[in-house]
């Protein structure tokens, strides 16, 4: 069966351009967030109550002009764990070319508790200069996109990325694979903070206990303390702490499954594939497809049998309405300012100011229509790659709640049957040609 995953972007709801801007800086303001705040909870139990398999929000800072103002991440998860009695709370995801990969261990495995098991964790590397530079600055990362992915999305048909002054330098190659060392460097040591006992890890950005000897002046060790009551291995002969111990281990065994967003990097697709976790696409099908197919050879020669489809996720940004033509004025009213002001000024999408809408879709992002004609589109797409995963964005609350919760229990009563269907064969045939 499909598991949707309920992503909402929390934008600040503004009537207009003309009234975001009055109100500037929107994103600080307190009342709209909290308007944003109580009725979130409210889209956050619907998911529960319609049997998601999972709701997640963004890490994103300083969002003055109020689009994506998510800057806590776990916050929310601990607090949807508390109201919520089924649904999984994750996050994509945490930006691990910036974080500090022991606090996100330690979060993650709290949140895990707290939820009893029903929560995942999200990450990604960071593409927004202006928070990602300051945070970044002690790693020496910068905000960055795939070479190759950019390069390939420019050519890809129906891409939606924009056209013009695409070029890739010297620089641009060296800032984008520093970025992801750090990236996979803080997810190892996350990894290893989940799994053992005792941990140390020597790397270009971590040194785990620092020191040529460790910490020489821990007093519990001086005593024996933490020789007789802490990890094994923790102290070694001379009483230093030459290993970590990063407590609560999380409440899943080895741990809660792992998500990685991309926008159509190879790298990241073998990245995900060696490691086993959960490639989350922000691509059209033309891209994820192959990708898809690159994935599965990838994990098998690293020991991972995943039926077509099988730990992938795709996403999709839904309008449904009682038609096409209401569903378009749905995606004008609450995604376009977002699109024109952020993606498009971005440079991450087109924007053709003749086809407003057309520029919008040809992302191949968009389903929208009536639940029907949402769920042949998505057939369509499953045929071709039956992922085992759907994230659904909306931009809530620019989006009204009711608005989020209609789309959530049509998608669930209309356009979910039919992808099982298709997973559920996918699944069958491949069992079939096995025997």
């Amino acid at each position: 069966m499909v598991k949707p995953i309920l992503q909402t972007y929390p934008v600040i709801h503004a009537e207009s351009e003309e009234e975001r801007e009055k109100l500037r800086p929107i994103g600080r303001n307190k009342e709209r967030y909290q308007e944003t705040v109580k009725g979130w909870h409210e889209v956050i139990m619907a998911a529960d109550n319609l049997d998601f398999w999972g709701v997640a929000t963004i890490e994103h800072h300083f969002w003055s002009e109020g689009y994506e103002v998510g800057p806590a991440p776990a916050i929310m998860d601990a607090y949807w764990a508390a109201i919520t009695k089924n649904v999984r709370v994750g996050q994509l995801g945490y930006v691990m070319s910036i974080q500090n990969p022991i606090r996100v261990a330690e979060e993650t495995a709290i949140i895990d508790h707290l939820s009893q098991g029903r929560s995942f964790v999200g990450f990604a590397r960071g593409y927004q200069s202006r928070w990602t530079n300051v945070f970044g600055q002690h790693y020496g990362t910068t905000s960055t996109k795939s070479p190759t992915a950019a390069k390939n999305n420019q050519t890809a048909v129906g891409a939606g990325f924009a056209q013009s002054g695409f070029t890739i330098s010297e620089k641009d190659v060296k800032n984008d694979q520093h970025n992801r060392d750090v990236f996979e460097e803080n997810i190892e040591i996350v990894l290893k903070a989940w799994t053992q006992d005792s941990m140390n890890h020597k790397g270009n950005a971590w040194q785990i206990p620092p020191g040529e000897s460790g910490v020489d002046d821990w007093q519990l060790a001086q005593v024996g303390v933490t020789q007789r009551l802490g990890a094994f291995d923790e102290v070694d002969e001379n009483n230093n702490v030459v290993n970590v111990s990063v407590c609560p281990s999380p409440y899943q065994d080895p741990h809660p499954p792992v998500f990685v967003s991309g926008s159509g990097s190879p790298e990241t697709i073998d990245y995900n594939a060696r490691m086993g976790f959960i490639p989350t696409y922000f691509t059209d099908i033309n891209t994820a497809a192959p990708l898809g197919l690159q994935y599965a050879k990838t994990a098998a020669e690293n020991g991972f049998n995943w039926l077509p489809g099988q730990n992938q996720n795709i996403v999709r940004w839904l309008q449904i309405a009682e038609s096409y033509d209401a569903a378009v004025d749905a995606v004008m009213a609450h995604d376009f300012d977002i699109w024109k002001n952020f993606y498009a000024a971005m440079g991450r999408r087109k924007l053709d100011e003749a086809d407003v809408i057309g520029s919008m879709l040809d992302s191949g992002l968009y389903c929208i229509g009536t639940a029907e004609s949402v769920r042949d589109q998505l057939v369509a797409q499953w045929e071709e790659m039956p992922a085992e995963f759907i994230t659904l964005i909306y931009h809530y609350a620019q989006m009204p709640k009711d608005k989020v919760i209609q789309n959530m229990t049509e998608f669930n009563e209309v356009v979910k049957p039919a992808l099982d269907e298709i997973t559920a064969n996918a699944g069958h045939d491949m069992a079939e040609a096995a025997e």
